[in-house]
């Protein structure tokens, strides 16, 4: 089946101004080596590239052999080339510090004698605490606008969706909290007897932080600005994946740049003497390629071969380079 394929190149022809690009997709699909081949072709182009994983479960350290964890490291002897595991261990200390400050605040304005530690741990024991703090860790990239072009590896799709979502989500509670911080505030002025105006450093926090998630809001939705492409392998697993989270991401207003699909076995690599097992391969994935022409029409962006061996190191990272960007 023959298919027009607008390819990454292109794409980003046509969309000069592209910041932020992101890869996602179900576990196992290829994202990091992607998003790896991604970043080395950005810094080829001659921009100051950072690649930064925003997985809880780190890959990239193993994809360049060598260790990025923690920092920016240059990679592939590419000095525009870096790449970054993001530890969130320091967010979440300093996250707990602003916490801690934030409840004895509140306890001695509310005259409440109970420990702060109590509400610490039950505030930042919460599975989702650690994701938030990897999102604060990647808005800091963005903000900071230390690079020319950054490529983010994201985890699983559901994940990469609540990450992305963070700011919208965030956005709506902050409305909440800061009405209710003001009619608290305005009732406890009423009923006090001195009209001084006291701190309030819970309310300062709440404003300076719907001056950010507003801020990241407008970054993750200018379609100028960022791209989301999904990553899948021509099996109906991850191509179902796709079809189920697309519409969300439309929905929150992230732009979604297309679909690449990875671990197509070359139909000019078989022969009649291929195993069964191989010729059963290609023509399931014949299938599939059809209903991703179908599913996806005119957002494939390219398609990127099995190869014979993994992807991981600079002369692979290379070859997929000229698969994903073809000149």
């Amino acid at each position: 089946m023959n298919q027009i394929v607008v390819n990454m190149k292109k794409y980003f022809d046509d969309n000069p101004r592209l910041k932020y690009i992101f890869f996602g997709g179900k576990g196992g699909v290829g994202k990091t080596a992607i998003a790896g081949a991604a970043a080395l072709w950005s810094a080829k182009m001659g921009r100051k590239t950072l690649l930064a994983s925003t997985n809880p479960v780190h890959s990239l350290s193993n994809l360049f052999e060598q260790n990025v964890f923690g920092r920016p490291v240059v990679v592939c002897d590419e000095e525009n080339c870096h790449a970054f595991e993001i530890d969130t261990r320091d967010t979440i200390e300093r996250s707990k510090k602003e916490i801690r400050e934030k409840i004895n605040w509140f306890l001695k304005f509310a005259d409440i004698t109970t420990k702060a530690e109590e509400f610490i741990e039950s505030a930042t024991m919460n599975p989702a605490f650690e994701e938030s703090a990897m999102f604060e860790n990647m808005m800091d990239l963005m903000f900071k606008d230390e690079y020319d072009f950054y490529v983010f590896d994201t985890a699983p799709t559901a994940n990469a969706r609540r990450l992305l979502g963070m700011s919208k989500v965030y956005g709506l509670w902050v409305d909440k909290m800061l009405k209710s911080r003001e009619e608290a505030k305005s009732l406890r002025e009423m009923l006090s007897f001195s009209k001084k105006e006291q701190q309030d450093p819970l309310l300062d926090y709440l404003l300076n932080f719907k001056d950010r998630m507003t801020h990241a809001k407008e970054l993750l939705t200018d379609d100028a600005l960022t791209a989301f492409f999904f990553v899948t392998l021509p099996e109906s697993l991850p191509i179902a994946v796709i079809t189920r989270f697309i519409n969300w991401f439309y929905e929150f207003g992230i732009p979604v740049g297309g679909v690449i699909v990875n671990g197509l076995i070359p139909k000019d690599q078989l022969t009649d003497d291929s195993a069964e097992f191989v010729k059963n391969r290609v023509t399931m994935q014949d299938e599939h390629m059809g209903q991703i022409w179908k599913l996806f029409e005119g957002k494939v962006r390219a398609v990127i071969p099995l190869f014979e061996t993994e992807v991981k190191g600079p002369a692979m990272l290379n070859r997929m380079v000229d698969y994903l960007m073809p000149k």
